[in-house]
């Protein structure tokens, strides 16, 4: 690397939060360059339809598109491996490292490497999911070793709507979940407004609340390489 690094960031067509976010949790460090590639996300169901969108193929014909543009890492920057599986992500990964020759990780993946490295069992979580698709990302989270002990949701089908829902409400969310006691709370979804209550709600209780956002770029800087801070 010449010092500067560039992360590649596979992106839910209908999100409009990841970017921004992304921005600012860059500010101040210009060595560090975010590059986005959109691919089509309209809805998050359990369905046929909703679950296709998250096929190999089309992540890795936008993983292409981002490796013209000398990426030190790839990632995919939604979570649909949070219900879909660790598996379905680590099997995007390989695809898209085979066809690109560059390291990939997702912001899922990037969530359970954190709450291993935080040595965090009892788990909180928070999204604007329906509860189908909540329930799934729980079976999958203690398929992994983690109990969760609390949770919140908001039986939203999104994808663009998730977006809609104010600070203050996951905010709300996640201090609700932290008083019911937990190691680590996630706010898992790339769409959702949750780095101010993972900033306040780690301040008032001393919980690591780890948003998908920052999650995920702490995720595609290991792959880079990089040392970034612990997570939370």
């Amino acid at each position: 690397m010449d010092g500067s690094i560039r992360l590649g960031m596979l992106t839910p067509s209908s999100n409009t939060v990841l970017e921004p976010a992304t921005a600012a949790l860059l500010a101040g460090t210009p060595q560090i360059t975010a590059h986005f590639q959109r691919l089509r996300v309209l809805s998050i169901t359990l369905d046929g339809g909703s679950t296709g969108q998250f096929d190999a193929g089309p992540m890795v014909a936008a993983a292409e598109m981002l490796a013209d543009a000398k990426v030190h890492a790839l990632c995919w920057n939604g979570t649909s491996g949070a219900w879909l599986g660790l598996d379905a992500d680590r099997a995007v990964c390989a695809a898209v490292t085979a066809a690109t020759g560059i390291p990939c990780t997702t912001a899922t993946l990037a969530l359970h490497d954190a709450l291993h490295a935080l040595g965090a069992k009892r788990v909180g979580l928070v999204t604007p999911y329906l509860g189908t698709v909540q329930a799934a990302i729980l079976t999958n989270l203690r398929a992994e070793g983690f109990t969760p002990v609390a949770e919140r949701h908001l039986e939203d089908p999104g994808n663009y709507s998730f977006c809609t829902h104010a600070p203050e409400l996951v905010t709300r969310l996640t201090r609700e979940v932290a008083a019911e006691g937990c190691d680590a709370i996630a706010i898992h979804c790339t769409n959702f407004r949750g780095l101010e209550a993972a900033r306040l709600v780690r301040a008032e209780t001393g919980i690591p609340v780890l948003d998908s956002v920052a999650v995920a770029l702490w995720g595609a800087l290991r792959a880079a390489g990089a040392a970034p801070p612990a997570p939370g």
